[in-house]
């Protein structure tokens, strides 16, 4: 499944007067409606077929170009710095230092 080069602040602007749940045909109807870019529309076909309540859960749905701006802001990945471990990697499989009492115990 191939992304669009578009960004979720785009496809909520094109779905601005978006009355809720609205399926995917909605959404689609919408943005062309609303005058969007082709992009965007085709953001809103790579969705799957289903209700959404509310313009979150379209935004968590759409897949938009890799480099746009879901990835991590520079907070979160100076946070993943500071605590180690690759970006995307799950908090459960970062290796946290050992705390002095919990080095005690293995003594």
């Amino acid at each position: 499944m191939s992304t669009a080069h578009t960004s979720v602040p785009e496809v909520l602007d094109a779905l601005k007067d978006v009355t809720y749940p609205a399926g995917e045909e909605d959404l689609v109807s919408a943005a062309r409606q609303a005058g969007a870019t082709e992009e965007v529309v085709k953001a809103l076909r790579g969705i799957p077929a289903e209700e959404y309540a509310g313009r979150a859960e379209v935004a968590r749905s759409v897949r938009v170009d890799p480099d746009s701006d879901l990835g991590p802001d520079a907070g979160r990945r100076a946070g993943q710095a500071r605590h180690g471990g690759k970006p995307g990697l799950s908090q459960h499989l970062r290796e946290e230092p050992r705390t002095p009492i919990q080095e005690e115990f293995d003594r």
